[in-house]
């Protein structure tokens, strides 16, 4: 059950994005031909800046849906809805205090704009912005449900159809009425019209959801969330600093233009984290409901084949985005997107590094161990701030992103594998590192194989760029596959997958 829970997941997961990947490309093409650099730089700093407002979720998120695992396999209902209503007043909450915050943030904008933008209404753009923000946490409490019941595929259908509607509006908008402000509230409508969808479909799911004799959370689980919530606190603040604050260090130190450049990278970044976020998303209440019923030694086995398709998945995309990131830049917006490949190559350093760490924080949040690593995040704000701060003065743009490599290597390399296996897989950690030593040295070699190979088709050009993509799809899977075909994790996951898709054949 848990398996076939985990492959739906992630087949609508990445059929979902992959639609959705292919939208955000057309529509970023016309958002730039018609509003220009300035304006994209713009929507990717106030994200930024509500990402940072958004502190105020205290990871209330992952410490309610690590309380309901158990309830849920137990089918303790009564649990269950003390806990959603408990998330549904605590939801309510963030959204109002994130609107107060965003209101009373408004005049000091320009402290993050290097130059004075000749945009209109900048303030009441970013007060869009802050609405869009806090009614995506109105009704939203009942998709946490739904994924932790193993059914995360509903609330992704639910997600992508919804955004691509929206990108498809929202282009059209753009295209007849060159309005940035009609832009946004298109997307304020799709917000709350998704958010409330998915509330009605979990009504019809659980139905005594709509039940009004409701008991309150007992001592035990409260004290238990608020213990959670105290770890993920730090958690929180951590991701803020490190994925946030490079937009807002960038467009202080270097320009709002250089952010609109570097946001055409993030899209792609940022499309590939949510695909492959998926992938391991899709696993965790699967892992959380593991985590309750089988032993440590199945945990640490299930745990080295997650970490062994961790690798697989991230080695071969970071291979790719290598070879193919910048060609596809200038095939798709031109030359003069284009940044250079020192910095590019950084960029890219900080997404395999970042990606390694998926299958450790997989098994965190769904076994729970969020508190022993609880001031790790202290310190990577503190490192990542401070080397990006005084690196971008030193080197410029690059600077940024090395900060954030430094604070990566100083910080969650090792912590966060430290705690699991020492808390939650209850074993030495040295194998994890000799694993992970292994797998990016294969990464390293295969990488530098696929550029001799491609590089004698370096000149960009459509062509060329297919002959490239070819080879990076057929060389390191070919390696991979010779590499480690043997290997245990491989036989699971490929008989996983086989017998996943034989059920399906005989079912049709």
């Amino acid at each position: 059950m848990r398996t076939r829970s985990s492959i739906i997941n992630l087949f609508f997961a990445i059929s979902g994005q992959i639609l959705g990947l292919l939208v955000s490309f057309f529509a970023r093409l016309i958002f730039i031909q018609i509003l220009g650099v300035e304006y994209l730089g713009l929507n990717g700093l106030f994200t930024n800046i509500l990402s940072i407002l958004a502190l105020v979720e205290l990871g209330i998120g992952p410490a309610i849906a690590y309380s309901l695992y158990k309830p849920l396999a137990e089918k303790d209902t009564e649990k269950i809805k003390a806990l959603m209503r408990f998330y549904q007043k605590v939801y309510i909450s963030i959204g109002l205090i994130i609107l107060v915050l965003g209101a009373g943030f408004t005049p000091f904008l320009e402290v993050f704009i290097n130059t004075v933008s000749d945009i209109p209404h900048i303030h009441f753009i970013f007060l869009l912005f802050v609405i869009n923000t806090a009614v995506s946490y109105f009704y939203s409490y009942k998709r946490t449900l739904i994924i932790s019941d193993q059914k995360r595929y509903i609330a992704t259908i639910y997600r992508y159809s919804f955004f691509i509607g929206l990108n498809i509006v929202q282009m059209i908008v753009l295209y007849i009425t060159r309005d940035f402000i009609l832009f946004l509230v298109c997307q304020i409508i799709a917000t709350l019209a998704e958010n409330i969808m998915v509330s009605k479909k979990a009504d019809q799911l659980y139905p005594y959801l709509r039940e009004k004799d409701v008991q309150k959370v007992d001592k035990i689980t409260l004290k238990e969330i608020r213990k959670n919530v105290r770890a993920m606190i730090a958690h929180k603040l951590g991701g803020v600093v490190v994925n946030t604050t490079d937009n807002l260090i960038i467009s202080k130190f270097v320009g709002l233009v250089q952010v609109g450049l570097y946001s055409n990278y993030q899209l792609i970044i940022n499309a590939l984290n949510i695909i492959t976020s998926q992938v391991f998303s899709s696993i965790v209440a699967s892992v959380g409901n593991l985590g309750v019923t089988e032993t440590d030694e199945k945990k640490r086995f299930i745990f080295h084949v997650i970490l062994f398709m961790n690798f697989w998945i991230f080695s071969f995309i970071t291979i790719c985005l290598v070879v193919l990131m910048n060609p596809f830049i200038e095939l798709w917006i031109g030359n003069e997107y284009v940044l250079p490949f020192s910095i590019v190559f950084v960029i890219i350093v900080n997404f395999y590094l970042t990606g390694m760490r998926r299958g450790v924080l997989t098994f965190r949040d769904a076994l729970g161990v969020f508190w022993y690593d609880r001031h790790k995040p202290i310190f990577e704000s503190i490192i990542n701030l401070t080397t990006s701060l005084y690196l971008v003065q030193q080197f410029g743009m690059i600077g940024v992103f090395i900060g954030t490599t430094i604070s990566t290597l100083t910080t969650c390399f090792w912590i966060e594998p430290y705690v699991l296996f020492k808390y939650g897989l209850k074993s030495s950690v040295i194998h994890f590192f000799k694993r992970y030593a292994l797998y990016t040295t294969v990464t390293v070699v295969t990488c530098l194989i696929t550029l001799g190979l491609t590089n004698v088709f370096k000149e960009v050009s459509l062509l060329n760029f297919l002959i490239q993509l070819t080879i990076c799809l057929v060389v390191p899977n070919a390696v991979f596959f010779v590499l480690f075909y043997r290997t245990k994790e491989f036989k699971y996951l490929y008989n996983v997958l086989n017998n996943f898709v034989l059920k399906k054949i005989r079912f049709r």
